[in-house]
Parts: C-alpha cells; sequence; structure tokens
C-alpha cells in the first residue's frame, strides 16, 4: 500500500546484488539502489537484468527505492506467434 507522500517511479534493473538488492536506472538516467517488496519476496517473484520494474521511493532518500511490482515485457513477433499457435491447438482438442 504506498503512502500519500512517497513517489512512484519506473525503471530497469542494472545491477543484481547480494541480499535481494538491485541497483535500478531509473527513466531519468538516476540511479537508486532498491530492495524487495515483502509480497514480491512473498510470492517468489523473480528479476533479472533488464527487468522493467515500478519504485518506490521516499521524498526524504533520493538514493534507494522499494520494488513493488515487475513490469510486462514487450513480447516479440517470435513470441506472439507461438501463443496464436498454442491457443489454436488448444481449440482443436
Amino acid at each position: 500500500m504506498a503512502d500519500d507522500n512517497m513517489i512512484e517511479l519506473e525503471g530497469r534493473i542494472v545491477t543484481i546484488l547480494p541480499g535481494t538488492m538491485f541497483r535500478v536506472e531509473l527513466d531519468n538516467k538516476h540511479q537508486v539502489l532498491a530492495h524487495i517488496s515483502g509480497k514480491m519476496r512473498k510470492n517468489f517473484v523473480r528479476l533479472t537484468h533488464g527487468d522493467r520494474v515500478k519504485l518506490e521511493m521516499s521524498p526524504h532518500d533520493l538514493q534507494k527505492a522499494r520494488i513493488l511490482f515487475r513490469l510486462d515485457k514487450p513480447l516479440t513477433e517470435a513470441q506472439i506467434a507461438a501463443r496464436a499457435a498454442q491457443q489454436q491447438r488448444r481449440r482443436r482438442h
């Protein structure tokens, strides 16, 4: 649950650090140190280099953030075609 005075931003993971910490580059090219939220940890959400994420930051410390969730990656043409073929096979059976 986001607090009223928290700042929500989006960014991309550039470095994976020990202890579920990540270096994230925001859309404005600023880099912050981020950790995953409790719900992501509880649900075993995996994050890898290059993933787009939504962050929450306190206006008092602009060097640290909490990762709220992983944003969907855009699908490639091959992935779209594979999903369509899989759905066609399911409909036939």
